[in-house]
């Protein structure tokens, strides 16, 4: 890790301790069923798993404020919820999970969105999604707007987590990040392709090389041609910084100063890839509220997203267990 030591990672841990983060983004439950292949179907050319276990977790921006729950900070999610079974099982979950439900809005209007994930002898094999994607509107956009507004004065940062399931229209959009701007609050996005473009004066925009890609409707293979594509999406949207997730290349980073820097990927063995960006971006904002450079918290994010890249499933990152990982790895490298 470059200009990073032992005594400077204890202080920005310590320092982003019990931050107030908002995560504002689109909530869900990921289902796992686990179990084990012993056939095929007579009916189709298909695996027949039989389930030994299932568990809950959360996914979308609540997998987001759980990450930043294990790494230390206090997280408030500002989301949506149906008024159904699962609904209930968020709520279950948060107590569980000590966290506050003061952001929560649940409503008849939409379900829970709900990602059923089926796992047979370690191997993800299926994938059944219970959604609703309209953007939220109405009254519904008015309590979304009310949230935000009662409770980002008392927020270090703010996390806008969108997956295309409704939470964030334009109007969610640009009234958080003007908000926040008033208020000099870090802002980190984690966009998809729809509005890609109104995330403007970000303190970081964390697309993906395939986002990227589409919003700029061009090829980007290369380091020159990330380097470019980085830099341009960084002028067009005023950000202070870009953090480019580019798979197994790790992750470039882009600042307004004109710096650029490429950070390795330090995954030993991926197992799944689910919620890596998650981490990423959870893991970036915390440290930024926690003092560290942007190299420096890029440098942190990139040894979270390694570690969670090994486990089968979603799971949060621990702050013991990152604080050790870029420990050993300093050790190692000496």
């Amino acid at each position: 890790m470059p200009n990073i030591n032992s005594t400077r990672i204890d202080k920005i841990f310590e320092c982003f301790r019990n931050k107030k983060i908002i995560a504002l983004g689109d909530l869900m439950i990921d289902e796992y069923l686990w179990g084990k292949v012993a056939r095929l179907s007579p009916e189709a050319p298909v695996p027949v798993v039989e389930i030994e276990t299932d568990s809950l977790r959360f996914g979308g921006a609540a997998n987001v404020a759980l990450n930043l729950k294990t790494l230390g900070c206090e997280p408030i999610l500002i989301g949506l919820i149906g008024n159904d079974r699962m609904g209930e099982m968020f709520y279950q979950i948060l107590e569980k999970k000590g966290m506050t439900s003061k952001g929560i809005i649940q409503t008849d209007e939409r379900p829970t969105t709900v990602k059923t994930r089926i796992i047979g002898d370690n191997q993800h094999i299926a994938r059944v999604d219970r959604e609703s994607r309209e953007y939220v509107d109405g009254n519904l956009l008015d309590q979304v707007i009310s949230k935000i507004d009662a409770l980002i004065g008392e927020a270090d940062a703010v996390i806008l987590q969108d997956y295309n399931k409704g939470m964030l229209p334009i109007e969610v959009i640009k009234h958080t990040l003007n908000k926040a701007k008033k208020k000099n609050i870090i802002t980190t996005v984690d966009p998809k392709f729809t509005n890609f473009m109104e995330y403007k004066h970000a303190t970081v925009f964390k697309p993906n090389i395939k986002e990227l890609s589409q919003a700029l409707a061009r090829v980007i293979e290369s380091d020159k041609d990330a380097n470019e594509a980085g830099f341009e999406i960084l002028n067009k949207l005023s950000a202070e910084s870009v953090l480019l997730t580019r798979g197994a290349k790790g992750l470039s980073l882009f600042e307004k100063s004109g710096e650029s820097s490429q950070i390795q990927t330090k995954t030993r063995k991926v197992a799944d890839v689910s919620g890596a960006g998650d981490t990423v971006i959870t893991t970036m904002t915390a440290a930024l509220t926690g003092g560290a450079s942007y190299k420096e918290a890029a440098c942190l994010a990139n040894y979270a997203a390694g570690i969670v890249c090994e486990e089968v499933g979603i799971v949060p990152i621990e702050r013991e267990t990152l604080l050790r990982e870029v420990q050993d790895r300093e050790i190692a490298d000496e």
